[in-house]
């Protein structure tokens, strides 16, 4: 167990020290604000606070974890030999900033709480952010942080017994189409083959036809594909079904059609199931809690994995209304154009409300990739998208954390741009 001695023991202080050394370094901590606990104790331990007590290991302390409320903060960036960092602590500290109000500042999106610029959906867009605009959205620094540190706590405290988490997998799958040509009802059915006579897609309209009259396999239908890849190579599989009403961002099936009933049902009997709030629900708590209750009503199931359609979130609000209807892991935690770390973390972790200073019960997934923003956010071929893929697994792997990936159902379906996808999706799982 690791001591902490501080001037004063606060929320912010507890979350964030827990974060590094529970979650990431696998370290049990405790803290104390009595100078003679803190020198009886004879495990490792550290200060934090504005001054040494005498020769230990210290990190010394930038105001914002004792700090409330949101201010705006001048953030330097300097470097921990190649690592970008900020909050500089002096030549006293054992490390030089202070890694844990940094940490911090990334992981609660305090940024995001200040006054900026939004993308046409209304979104906090990557590059607004100060780890794109500072070189880091690649990196998960606050668990390369963690394990130079430990470094660090490793030469001052030798004889400790230290543990460490193991890298993991998750694959998430949208599900925004669940089928492109079947089970949309009259109107839309005839509208899509109006358009592919008026587009001059005739191969389209053709595999349409077959499609609907079960000749052909409908092209987005590869959950089978899917649920045969987890079975065979054990590999940890959700799927986010949208069940919003139909508007020019939300056009899945019918809730209420039976097949697509029927498929969700099946999809939950191998894998696990969340839902995929539509696109106007991010700041409307009475349409994201009519959603949950329909899929709820065809799984049987309490639902308890969300992610919003389209990324839209609003920190925190949008969280705020997911705590409210008991769900308990949220998937939306990354950017449409961009890849990488925006909570600059690959480690799970509890939501902090900075309007209520509290830690809550909603765990955080950060997700590294989606398939959309390789391929149309930065433009790149499929080629490119896997060597980008297989590197940022790589990262994750190197920190010990947890890759976890969105696909869409869509994008094994090897039409419409999507070609040679299936491939990448499975050298992504499997490799």
């Amino acid at each position: 167990m690791l001591l902490v001695y501080t001037h004063k023991i606060t929320p912010r202080l507890t979350y964030i020290f827990k974060h590094f050394f529970v979650r990431i370094l696998q370290i049990e901590v405790t803290f104390t604000t009595k100078i003679d606990k803190f020198v009886a104790h004879s495990g490792p331990k550290i200060t934090y606070s504005k001054s040494p007590l005498a020769s230990e290991f210290f990190i010394r302390s930038n105001d914002l974890l004792f700090d409330q409320g949101i201010n705006d903060i001048d953030i330097n960036i300097l470097k921990w030999d190649e690592v970008p960092c900020f909050f500089a602590a002096g030549e006293a500290s054992s490390i030089p900033f202070d890694i844990f109000a940094a940490g911090f500042y990334l992981i609660s999106r305090y940024e995001e709480y200040l006054p900026h610029v939004q993308d046409f959906h209304e979104r906090f867009p990557a590059e607004e952010s100060i780890a794109f605009k500072n070189g880091f959205l690649e990196q998960p620094v606050i668990d390369i942080w963690a394990l130079k540190f430990l470094e660090a706590l490793k030469e001052k405290f030798p004889n400790y017994e230290y543990k460490s988490k193991t890298f993991e997998l998750i694959s998430t799958i949208d599900v925004d189409a669940a089928y492109s040509f079947k089970h949309k009802g009259v109107v839309r059915t005839i509208g899509g083959f109006l358009k592919d006579i008026v587009g001059f897609r005739f191969v389209n309209f053709w595999n349409r036809f077959l499609a609907i009259l079960n000749l052909k396999q409908d092209p987005f239908n590869t959950f089978k594909e899917l649920l045969s890849i987890k079975k065979e190579h054990q590999v940890k599989t959700l799927f986010f079904f949208l069940l919003g009403d139909y508007t020019t961002y939300d056009k899945n099936i019918s809730a209420s059609n039976s097949r697509f009933q029927s498929l969700i049902k099946s999809v939950g009997d191998y894998a696990k199931i969340g839902m995929h709030p539509s696109y106007f629900s991010y700041k409307d708590l009475d349409k994201i809690k009519k959603e949950k209750q329909r899929l709820e009503n065809i799984t049987n199931t309490p639902i308890k994995f969300s992610r919003q359609h389209y990324l839209r979130l609003s920190i925190p609000e949008t969280y705020q209304y997911l705590i409210d209807l008991d769900i308990e892991e949220d998937y939306t935690m990354g950017y449409a154009k961009r890849v990488g770390f925006r909570a600059s973390t690959c480690t799970p972790f509890y939501f902090y409300d900075l309007d209520f200073e509290i830690q809550t019960p909603l765990k955080i997934i950060p997700f590294v990739l989606m398939d959309v923003t390789l391929r149309d956010g930065m433009n790149l071929n499929s080629k490119e998208s896997l060597a980008k893929i297989l590197e940022l697994k790589d990262t994750v792997k190197s920190v010990n954390g947890t890759f976890v990936s969105l696909f869409h159902n869509e994008t094994l379906s090897e039409t419409n741009g999507w070609e040679g996808w299936s491939e990448i999706y499975k050298k992504m799982v499997i490799g």
